[in-house]
């Protein structure tokens, strides 16, 4: 287990879990940098089931550009898979962010608008304003502002602090993604 092969799976499981539980039809996968087949990190899988996700049947994926082109959203743990996914799919700037970012720019821009019919305002329209103003070169270098910490080769309380920060970031987005009382698809 190394790099994104920590954090990725749990990100993947906490966001698939919160959009089921808001009855959302979305896909969720994880995809990554590392070697095809690797299960979660042993740590990874015990704090997930704490939480009643099971990552025991997880292996790796690696980041495609078909995965990317295809993608509506591409969330990376670090700016090293938000470039490698930009690398990919140069077109997927705009929809392409840190996990950390996402909420940072999700909670300043605020939540889906509500049209006067009721309905949600398309999501690609909402992630448009997530994402105004980016440029690639905002992805150079790594950064203790948008990275989320690999808690590789670490203790289970590390692990824990990881899982608990995707946790509330994952909330964070969806929570402006999928704003109360619109909760929709």
């Amino acid at each position: 287990c190394t790099g994104n092969q920590c954090r990725s799976p749990m990100g993947e499981a906490l966001l698939r879990d919160r959009l089921d539980r808001l009855g959302v039809g979305a896909r969720v996968h994880s995809a990554g940098l590392v070697s095809e087949g690797v299960p979660a990190s042993p740590n990874g899988v015990r704090v997930m089931a704490k939480r009643g996700l099971d990552l025991s049947a997880h292996r790796s994926q690696p980041l495609t550009p078909a995965a990317v082109t295809g993608a509506d959203l591409i969330i990376g743990m670090a700016r090293e898979h938000v470039r490698e996914a930009v690398v990919l799919d140069p077109d997927s700037l705009g929809r392409t962010f840190t996990l950390r970012e996402l909420a940072r720019r999700a909670r300043q821009t605020g939540p889906r608008a509500l049209g006067a019919d009721g309905t949600l305002e398309p999501f690609e329209t909402w992630l448009a304003r997530v994402g105004a103003g980016r440029r690639p070169a905002d992805l150079l270098g790594s950064s203790t502002e948008d990275d989320v910490s690999d808690p590789i080769g670490l203790s289970k309380r590390t692990y824990e602090r990881t899982a608990q920060e995707i946790e509330d970031l994952v909330d964070t987005f969806v929570a402006q993604a999928f704003p109360i009382p619109a909760r929709r698809p």
